[in-house]
């Protein structure tokens, strides 16, 4: 996916991750374009590690910035990286 109103985000999941689901559901909710690359794949995990030094899912990349941990520790900082205000949090505080 492509969006020409916010920087590329990649993000890299595993099949059974929990905040994997949350960080996707709500990048889709913001109608933010993401790419999804599956760390269950040997070569793609190999890939993840060697550009951000990180082994565990999910990691999100916002252009040169690197997210990992639970959504919740990443959202403040992906909040910021893609230039949502206040309404976009809001929205999502709601829908939780």
């Amino acid at each position: 996916m492509n969006s020409t109103s916010h920087p590329q985000v990649i993000v890299y999941t595993t099949p059974t991750c929990p905040d994997c689901r949350l960080l996707k559901e709500w990048l889709e909710r913001e109608a933010i374009a993401f790419e999804e690359r599956d760390l269950s794949d040997p070569a793609i995990m190999a890939q993840a590690k060697a550009r951000t030094g990180v082994r565990v899912a999910p990691i999100t990349l916002v252009q040169d910035q690197v997210f990992y941990g639970t959504f919740a520790s990443q959202k403040p900082g992906l909040v910021h990286a893609l230039g949502l205000g206040p309404a976009g949090a809001a929205a999502d505080k709601r829908a939780q």
